[in-house]
């Protein structure tokens, strides 16, 4: 017998080799299809919100469609805060669930389609007939629009037998948004012109120039201008001469860095939606800059972009090239030639040990950035101490630096997301950041984490005793601050219990266990974590604009 659960398994294998779950009612006969008839790889989560934020890691590290399951019910709205950050960050990914029988709800079941499409994912529920081609539609929504899509398959149809697999084509996908018409190529003139005049011109790019593949002709755009680059957190590594690219723009950035920004008098911005955190609230830019923005947008994502282009990255950048080349041989700038980049890009490296007596973040995170191996995936979760990560330990490319909760606002996510980075990236070193809030309450995934990546895996938690943001935002402001606090907890105890290696790191000397643990081969180290003893008194420079913005507001 083939059964409703195994044409939806069979199909959706055909376009993902890799699913995260937690097995349950639901989806027992998914999983059990999925194991005997197909070659994807199915990986054990602890908790279903793991199952998503595994997902959408494994396709920001490796640009593949993304698989989760769970069972109907409470393991189906325990999915729901990573949906919704899948969402808000465009991943696209399957999440194949269990529902309520055709009959109608049980006592325990509760109306999911609602669930999903109140975070912004569409369900597909397959029937007793159409499973292979309703898991294909799912799987063409989700690479289309890049957003999760629900496959649901109630619990009455599961085992039913439906014959054999029927062959499905492959998805239909639209072709790269192209600006057409004479008003949109007058627009890419218009960019080119200033581009090519500008005094000083910049580069901004972000994912979406990463997605689609135009690093390499942005990179002979500021060639041929003699713009500086800069990207977004999301955009880190995509521009091919970092002797001239300034770093990441925003609160990430160097104060130098964005000082030197401000002085570009054309800012062309590609695929970056130009959030309040890249652009500082408002003051990423000088008042006289023209912004131009490169986007699949329907329109300008900012106030301050001047001009617009609607269209793929890559064909608007090819298209701005063609026009810089076709120009009667006017010179670069000598704008780039002029700064001096590594002094603008340099951080505060920090006391070494804060007055009250912990780490300062910025001196550990310096130290660290010495040890780690050059080969790695940085995976961060949400809260205050983002901006260590993204200002001290430099990536490689976009795909390196994977930041799960910062779309939704979420924190609690760090520990699965290893599992999907370390799938994704086999041969590389996972360095997961994290911290005590959002540690503890992702704690389930530990043991999972430690499992799936081993000696490849390193978890840095910044511990310090609190709800960062909230101390930072709300303590200044004179609320009670006890619900801000967390008790100092012993992470490198309960990561030792799962099979880690767990350190307790007070000062920048106990950081020589990473050095110990990078010098030695992958097959042959454990699981490492470090419990860093921070100083909550320490501010990230992007929580002091979001203070500032928050006093102004």
């Amino acid at each position: 017998m083939t059964s409703v659960s195994a044409h939806a398994a069979t199909t959706l294998a055909g376009h993902v080799d890799h699913v995260f779950g937690v097995m349950g009612n639901g989806n027992a006969y998914f999983l059990d299809a999925l194991a005997r008839q197909t070659t994807a790889t199915f990986t054990p989560v602890r908790h279903e919100a793991g199952a998503v934020a595994a997902a959408d890691a494994f396709h920001r590290a490796s640009g593949r469609l993304a698989a989760a399951t769970a069972t109907y019910g409470a393991g189906f709205t325990n999915t729901l805060t990573a949906l919704a950050e899948a969402v808000q960050a465009h991943v696209p990914l399957v999440l194949v669930v269990g529902d309520e029988p055709t009959s109608g709800p049980r006592p325990w079941d509760v109306d999911q389609i609602a669930m999903a499409s109140a975070v912004g994912a569409r369900t597909y529920t397959v029937g007793r007939t159409d499973a292979a081609a309703t898991t294909l539609i799912a799987v063409e929504h989700a690479l289309t629009y890049r957003v999760p899509a629900v496959l649901a398959i109630p619990y009455d149809v599961a085992t039913v037998d439906a014959g054999p697999v029927p062959a499905v084509p492959e998805p239909r996908l639209p072709g790269p948004l192209a600006p057409r018409g004479p008003f949109a190529e007058a627009s890419v003139r218009d960019l080119a012109a200033a581009l090519g005049a500008a005094r000083r011109p910049l580069l901004v790019a972000g994912r979406g120039a990463w997605l689609a593949g135009a690093g390499a002709t942005l990179g002979a755009i500021a060639d041929a201008t003699g713009a500086l680059t800069v990207t977004t957190a999301l955009g880190r590594g995509l521009f091919p001469r970092p002797e001239f690219d300034l770093g990441v723009a925003g609160g990430f950035g160097a104060q130098g860095a964005m000082e030197v920004v401000r002085e570009a008098d054309v800012a062309v911005v590609v695929g970056a939606s130009l959030n309040q955190f890249t652009m500082r609230f408002g003051d990423l830019f000088a008042p006289g800059t023209r912004v131009f923005q490169v986007d699949v947008a329907p329109a300008a994502t900012h106030p301050h972009v001047g001009g617009f282009v609607r269209g793929d990255a890559a064909t608007v950048a090819d298209a701005v090239l063609a026009e810089l080349r076709a120009r009667d041989g006017a010179p670069p700038s000598g704008w780039r030639d002029a700064v001096d980049v590594t002094a603008a890009r340099r951080y505060e490296p920090g006391t070494g040990i804060a007055p009250d007596g912990r780490l300062d973040p910025r001196s550990a995170a310096a130290r660290i950035a010495e040890l780690l191996p050059a080969d790695r995936v940085v995976v961060s979760d949400g809260g205050h101490f983002i901006a260590w990560a993204n200002m001290y330990w430099p990536v490689a490319s976009p795909d390196r630096m994977i930041m799960l909760g910062t779309a939704f606002q979420a924190i609690g996510l760090g520990f699965p997301s290893v599992l999907g980075a370390a799938l994704a990236r086999p041969d590389a070193t996972v360095v997961l950041s994290t911290g005590d809030g959002g540690g503890l309450m992702a704690l389930a995934d530990l043991e999972s984490a430690v499992r799936v990546a081993r000696g490849r895996g390193l978890a840095v938690v910044w511990n310090d005793a609190a709800y960062g943001a909230e101390i930072h935002v709300y303590g200044r402001q004179g609320l009670v601050r006890e619900p801000m606090l967390i008790p100092d907890v012993d992470f490198a105890g309960l990561a030792t219990a799962v099979g880690a290696r767990g350190v307790t790191v007070r000062t920048l000397d106990d950081l020589d266990a990473l050095a110990d643990w990078a010098a030695r081969p992958a097959p042959e180290r454990p699981f490492l974590l470090l419990d860093l003893r921070v100083s909550p008194d320490v501010v990230a420079p992007y929580q002091e604009e979001i203070v500032r913005a928050s006093s102004h507001g």
